[in-house]
């Protein structure tokens, strides 16, 4: 079933979350351990992440060093489809313009039709690692509303080739990033919503967040995303802090503000067990508060690890 279907026939809030695939020479053993606690509490989808290449640097023979791009976590595809397969719970894999041209795109869609997985989570993605600004690949997309607008071309029967006979249309719905606290590229809030809307007009069916832990936040993004005729579904995204390091990466990785509170009960903490205690119980708080507003759902980030979601769920559905 489509990812918009569930939302629109729900009749509660949604319980949702999304996992890294293994690294390359890992075992799909690792993402069932991760799904199978969580899998008592009918998640209605579950995201599978794609991310950038990254930049690898090995000696050749004779003594130089080569400079390579890798991805470290392949297979998305075959581990979305596993995944379907063994749960028969519907999978959002993560489609990203890092990396890719218009024709691998493509590629990518039409194994994704053949495997009947028909809901798609699109980005542009980061920069490559080591690098500040974004590059697209050559014969690729800049920007995620053309990525978007790929898929609802293809949704139409329109390929790339134009000479494909009786070309057969696909069935994808999309949904696509919001930031609440604005994307860390973006020069200002306004702009940043404009660039939210084309991507909604484009096709996107609803918008996932980036995490944010300050619900007034999100409040806020919603009101300034119906003031200006974005009207999809809004779906929350949340992740609970799991180590002490937390408190300064994330705001400087993803653009975010930690509230107060939160700094002042995370700095108490002397282990990381007591710190992925505060993320629960944080968590917690933020899903109760969300569900009473009328979220249609919670994302919540796992990168991996289910026990402390698994804690947040048992207290909030």
């Amino acid at each position: 079933m489509k990812v918009i279907d569930k939302i629109k026939n729900a009749k509660s809030a949604l319980f949702t979350f999304e996992l890294l695939p293994p690294l390359k020479g890992r075992n799909i053993q690792e993402i069932y351990d991760a799904i199978d606690p969580l899998v008592e509490f009918n998640p209605a989808y579950i995201n599978i992440t794609y991310h950038q290449r990254e930049v690898v640097y090995r000696p050749r023979p004779d003594g130089l060093i080569e400079r390579q791009l890798v991805r470290k976590r392949p297979g998305t595809v075959a581990v979305a489809s596993a995944i379907q397969h063994k749960y028969n719970i519907t999978v959002v894999p993560h489609l990203i313009c890092g990396g890719f041209t218009k024709e691998q795109i493509e590629n990518i869609l039409i194994d994704f039709h053949f495997l009947d997985i028909k809901n798609l989570l699109i980005l542009r993605g980061d920069p490559e690692k080591g690098k500040r600004k974004f590059a697209a690949e050559e014969g690729g997309h800049t920007y995620s509303s053309e990525l978007v607008q790929q898929v609802m071309d293809l949704n139409q029967g329109k390929y790339l080739h134009n000479n494909i006979e009786n070309a057969m249309p696909t069935d994808f719905s999309v949904g696509v990033a919001g930031y609440p606290e604005k994307h860390i590229e973006c020069p200002n809030v306004d702009l940043d919503l404009q660039n939210l809307k084309n991507k909604v007009d484009k096709g996107a069916d609803y918008i996932v967040t980036q995490m944010f832990f300050d619900n007034q936040k999100f409040f806020d993004f919603v009101k300034r995303c119906r003031d200006i005729g974005i009207t999809v579904p809004i779906i929350p995204g949340l992740k609970p802090i799991s180590a002490l390091s937390d408190s300064s990466l994330l705001p400087q990785t993803f653009n975010i503000d930690l509230p107060n509170d939160l700094i002042n009960e995370i700095k108490k903490c002397t282990t990381r067990k007591q710190v992925r205690e505060v993320g629960v119980e944080w968590a917690i708080a933020q899903s109760k508060e969300l569900i009473q507003y009328g979220v249609p759902g919670i994302h919540y980030y796992t990168l991996g690890q289910s026990d402390n979601i698994k804690k947040i769920v048992q207290s909030v559905y």
